[in-house]
């Protein structure tokens, strides 16, 4: 059965982001992941995930100026430096966190930029971090999001991902899969996840509309976690929903499911 982690970003966030991690561990998840580490001292994460007996499943790249609306500089022609900087900055978290995956968002396209530029600098970069990562064991992953939440987003289909990591040739670049994003994009979550299983190494999950928690909204959340299971996905699913209520309130999904 695939093993759940909480999305500090998203869950408890009714309470200080370090104190996030007791919480988690105390509702039964094993793992966790964020957007982003970086405001953060490494040694206190570090010591909040090995005190709560947590693994750090999943953090982002570096993604720009977030609090004013970049959503990631992957595909951006002008900020390539600020870029490999990120990858850098990224390998010395995911090694002290003990984290074996970061994804990168490729960032909303920029009017006036041909597609052809903006490809090519996405797989310029994406070679550059893929062969950098792999030297730390650390796998690189790439995130299609739908033009709802993020319009403009550059990255939005797992066809459009498989194609990219197909011209960056590297065995290290994987697709983030996440069901909220693909039910709000085109559906078909089981037929796509089979289409592109071999290259997907997290799945992430929120119910549609409203992006809460499962049972919330039009995705049957049994049949999913049975057919995941049923196709061999062993790996973890990150919980990126936004609480109906409360977190706590919410979770009566995953005791539903025996977790």
């Amino acid at each position: 059965m695939p093993k759940f982690a909480a999305n500090l970003t998203m869950l408890f966030n009714e309470v200080p982001f370090m104190e996030r991690f007791a919480l988690a561990a105390k509702a039964g998840f094993k793992g966790v992941e964020y957007l982003f580490p970086y405001d953060f001292d490494r040694e206190a994460l570090r010591a909040a995930l090995d005190l709560h007996g947590l693994t750090q499943v999943l953090h982002n790249l570096p993604a720009g100026n977030w609090a004013g609306g970049e959503r990631g500089i992957a595909v951006l022609p002008d900020r390539i430096d600020e870029f490999r900087r990120g990858v850098a900055t990224a390998i010395e978290y995911a090694t002290a966190l003990g984290c074996k995956q970061v994804n990168c968002l490729s960032g909303i396209a920029p009017v006036g930029v041909s597609d052809d530029v903006l490809r090519t600098t996405f797989v310029s970069n994406l070679k550059l971090a893929a062969e950098e990562f792999e030297k730390h064991g650390i796998r690189l992953l790439i995130e299609p999001i739908n033009r709802f939440d993020i319009p403009g987003f550059y990255l939005n289909t797992p066809d459009q991902a498989a194609s990219i990591i197909a011209e960056v040739g590297s065995d290290n670049l994987f697709i983030q899969y996440d069901l909220y994003h693909q039910q709000r994009t085109g559906g078909e979550l089981i037929g796509t996840f089979r289409k592109h299983q071999a290259k997907i190494a997290h799945v992430q999950l929120a119910d549609n509309p409203g992006r809460n928690e499962p049972g919330t909204g039009e995705i049957a959340w049994p049949f999913v976690f049975r057919t995941l299971d049923a196709l061999g996905y062993d790996g973890w699913i990150g919980c990126e929903y936004k609480p109906r209520t409360t977190t706590a309130e919410g979770l009566g999904w995953l005791t539903d499911i025996g977790r």
